[in-house]
């Protein structure tokens, strides 16, 4: 019984399986072939019971967790049917027959056997730069109009048995993909990951013996329910309701709104359930969510704000209920193209954090920059003399918060990727850039500033293609208490002997002629609070390190900036009143 087990010994198994996990995680990105896994690291590990329930999650991407669940259930579902041996692995991606979220998301997990019986699962998750499709990459595009255009669909299948690759399905996945070798690279950089983590956890039960680890993890499930309901003792009861829009689904104009009601109660046990209905219809392009990557959001959400130290594991979720209509944008069917979905999860956490900003806006954050923007940049043979395709989701601002500003140029919510360095991108690909940074004035003006901002401009020194999905090109991020909203994105089209035009936040297979230029500007975040309630010594420094320009200290904050002899510039607070005077004159 867990009882029977101290406290000492318990923490040290609890502190090894995280650690398991979090191992399996460097020896994937320091042994993967793509750019996407060994600089940007953009996979994750986890850890499963013999049932299949999570165990634990390493520390990677939020979104990733509802892909290794999902495929999990699907197994644990008809697990006599799979007759598994030590060795075998499975591998899937489809979201409607997989448990997956959008189809580059390849999910591999492997049992793990201690004296002749499965005693958990090991997992993992890699992003994969292409699986196929009308275009390099388009299965991370967001204009896709069905699933069968984004790429090859693996439902889950044994992509080895005892150790050995199964040749058949080896052969099928390849045969269907572009960049093959560094693909094939990464599976065994996946592979090699789940070998690993399968001893440690050998070693561990070795130590240990099943019935003491067993005990554990029954037992931090309980604690983890136990912390989470405790938690949402401290949200007032009631029912709270907030609504934001996506811009559009990439093939219509039509804007997508996304709507929750979120209900606290305390009785007879602290839960809290999450109701989407009232949220658009399934998109007609590719940025619909299927359950598994909405279960994922709203986990995520849900700590961020109610729990941020609790252990996410199975009894974690427990509380957690959670209704959206078949159909929908957040529970679409087959099918429905999601290619672009973390746009949608990302509208999702802005819409959880807008309703519990009405009674707890001191845990919660203004909307950031609300969006994932995914670029792809691919060449093929004909095209560009070569085949390759390099994608990176560029970060913007993070939404203020009620004692701090948000923070500039980061990724944000269910995505957690690095940046690719500029050096490793252009060493690796026919690309040059040409500009690097934040975006002045992009942060929304509070009390407590939106972050900034990234612009990040690419020239094309080949003919390539460019594929993409963002958002908050159309709708400004919002701010909390008074706060102004950030600067919305755009995608801008540099080209020789024409002018500067935007191009669609959604787009894939898009020409670029040698020479052309791709701005990306992704959006900022909305303040938190009055932006005349601001420090002018804040409003200073913003503006001496190139955050906020001298018209917007003024027109945004009411502070005016004059130089001086003994100091670059000094600070001096207007009156609200004498501010819009001036303004009105001017």
């Amino acid at each position: 019984m867990a009882s029977q087990i101290d406290a000492v010994t318990s923490e040290v198994i609890l502190n090894a399986f995280q650690s398991i996990t979090e191992e399996m995680s460097v020896a994937l990105v320091r042994s993967a072939y793509s750019t996407n896994i060994k600089e940007r690291k953009d996979c994750s590990c986890a850890l499963f019971d013999h049932n299949g329930n999570l165990v634990v999650l390493a520390e990677n991407i939020p979104i990733h967790l509802g892909s290794m669940q999902g495929l999990i259930s699907e197994i644990c579902s008809k697990l006599d049917d799979w007759d598994f041996k030590p060795g075998d692995i499975v591998i899937a991606n489809d979201p409607y027959l997989g448990g997956g979220s959008h189809l580059p998301d390849i999910t591999l997990v492997k049992p793990v056997f201690f004296r002749n019986k499965i005693v958990n699962f090991v997992a993992n998750i890699a992003h994969w730069t292409d699986v196929g499709g009308r275009t390099p990459g388009v299965g991370t595009a967001g204009d896709s109009t069905e699933i069968y255009q984004e790429g090859i669909r693996i439902p889950p299948i044994k992509i080895m048995r005892e150790n050995i690759f199964d040749k058949e399905s080896y052969e099928i996945i390849f045969t269907n993909i572009r960049g093959r070798k560094e693909r094939e690279g990464d599976l065994r950089a996946q592979i090699a990951s789940l070998n690993l983590g399968e001893a440690r956890l050998k070693e561990l039960y070795m130590d240990y013996g099943r019935k003491a680890l067993s005990a554990v993890i029954k037992e931090t499930y309980e604690y983890s329910k136990r912390w989470l309901r405790d938690s949402l003792r401290d949200v007032p009861e009631g029912s709270y309701t907030f609504s934001d829009w996506m811009d559009d689904d990439g093939v219509t104009d039509e804007p997508l709104l996304i709507k929750v009601n979120i209900t606290v109660s305390h009785s007879p046990l602290p839960s809290i359930t999450f109701d989407f209905s009232g949220t658009s219809h399934q998109a007609t392009g590719g940025i619909n969510l299927v359950r598994q990557a909405l279960l994922a959001t709203v986990n995520y959400a849900v700590k961020a704000i109610a729990a941020p130290d609790v252990p996410i594991n199975a009894g974690f979720q427990r509380p957690i209920k959670i209704h959206a209509p078949n159909k929908s944008l957040v529970n679409a069917k087959a099918p429905a193209a999601v290619g672009g979905r973390t746009d949608t999860c990302q509208r999702v956490v802005d819409t959880i954090m807008g309703a519990f900003a009405q009674i707890i806006p001191d845990k919660v954050v203004a909307a950031s920059n609300g969006a994932t923007t995914a670029i792809i940049f691919a060449g093929t043979e004909k095209l560009s003399g070569s085949d390759f395709i390099y994608v990176e989701a560029v970060g913007g601002g993070m939404g203020a918060r009620s004692t701090k500003d948000g923070m500039d140029g980061v990724q944000v919510h269910i995505t957690n990727t690095s940046n690719l360095p500029v050096e490793a991108l252009e060493m690796e690909y026919p690309l040059r850039v040409l500009r690097y940074g934040l975006v002045p004035d992009s942060g929304g003006p509070g009390r407590f500033r939106g972050g900034l901002a990234i612009r990040k401009d690419i020239q094309a020194l080949v003919p390539l293609l460019f594929t993409a999905h963002s958002d908050r090109h159309r709708f400004s991020p919002w701010g909390i208490q008074g706060g102004s909203p950030g600067k919305r994105g755009r995608f801008i089209l540099y080209s020789d002997h024409k002018r500067p035009r935007r191009i669609r936040s959604k787009i894939s297979g898009f020409l670029l002629r040698k020479g052309d230029v791709i701005s990306v500007q992704t959006a900022g975040a909305g303040g938190f609070g009055q932006p005349f309630k601001r420090e002018p010594e804040r409003v200073l420094k913003d503006f001496m390190q190139g955050k906020v320009s001298r018209g917007h200290s003024q027109k945004d904050y009411g502070v005016v900036l004059t130089r001086t002899k003994k100091i670059n510039y000094k600070a001096t607070k207007v009156l609200r009143d004498k501010m819009k005077t001036e303004n009105s004159d001017t």
